[in-house]
């Protein structure tokens, strides 16, 4: 059995040396693969002088482009298994074999870690992706850290999952186009409308870095200005994509948007850190979503 796990990297050596050390821990990985999503802080020169690690060095293409890029290396040279995580996510040495451990027990198509962050667990999953009610979160039946069994679920991040071969034979790649949020639920929808599928096993643990930052809320809110459009219109394709209804293709995404557009007026007006343009983006991000026009803005 093969098994390979596939991590992306970008401008985080500190915490990719974690991870490799976290990995290398683990008898039973055959390979490991890094993706260096074109890091400019020494990451490249440091994989060059690693042994026992396979290196892919890209542009920037974000998250998605490079889980995309991992899973097909991984896939064309054989795995049986593989296991995705970002660079700072750092596996505990049990963490693989409990993930087997339930994939042998359950025909199960992706098997997904439990997260402790700072010594609490961490939770996004949900059991549920609502594609039918149009002022219902899309994310229903949210996981709480009180559970304790193996549990179907159909929203998984890209923080440990382990992905059994079939799943990439029947529904390919991650949408690369998608460059960061939602490339991880829409593969765990499309592996679950494929009939297969994905179980949160709490058993099997992944330490997740905690990040500090002393920025007020405006200054937050700036920094996370570039991402804001991703998250609009990837959220827009998402329910435009899969939506069922009219209300969820059109106006869902719109609640959520009139909260961003509320907070961009906000701090353009009182001139901390956005302007008239960014405004527009957020609104061109929405019409992008439902047009589908996805890629790297």
């Amino acid at each position: 059995m093969k098994i390979t796990a596939v991590v992306v990297t970008y401008n985080r050596k500190e915490l990719l040396k974690k991870v490799i050390l976290s990995l290398k821990e683990i008898p039973m990985l055959t390979s490991i693969v890094v993706v260096n999503n074109g890091s400019t802080d020494g990451t490249e020169q440091w994989l060059a002088e690693q042994t026992g690690i396979e290196t892919i060095t890209q542009a920037n293409v974000g998250g998605s482009g490079g889980f995309y890029t991992g899973i097909k290396y991984a896939y064309e040279q054989g795995a049986d298994w593989i296991w995705c995580m970002d660079d700072d996510v750092f596996p505990e040495p049990d963490c693989l074999s409990e993930l087997l451990k339930v994939a042998n027990k359950e025909e199960s198509g992706i098997l997904c870690p439990r997260r402790i962050q700072a010594g609490e667990v961490f939770v996004n999953e949900c059991q549920k992706i609502d594609t039918t009610h149009t002022f219902s979160s899309m994310h229903q039946k949210r996981l709480t850290p009180e559970v304790n069994e193996p549990l179907d679920i159909e929203g998984m991040v890209f923080e440990g999952p382990l992905i059994r071969r079939k799943v990439v034979e029947s529904i390919g790649f991650p949408n690369k186009d998608l460059f960061i949020f939602y490339d991880d639920t829409d593969y765990s929808l499309r592996a679950v409308k494929a009939g297969f599928r994905v179980v949160y096993v709490p058993d099997a643990i992944m330490q997740k870095e905690k990040f500090f930052s002393n920025d007020t809320w405006a200054e937050k809110q700036q920094k996370k200005k570039w991402k804001r459009r991703y998250q609009v219109r990837n959220s827009a394709y998402f329910n435009h994509h899969y939506g069922t209804t009219f209300g969820v293709r059109y106006i869902r995404t719109l609640t959520s948007l009139a909260g961003y557009l509320a907070t961009a007026l906000w701090l353009t007006v009182s001139r901390k850190g956005y302007g008239w343009k960014d405004i527009g983006n957020l609104w061109s991000a929405y019409k992008d979503g439902i047009n589908e026009r996805l890629g790297r803005y």
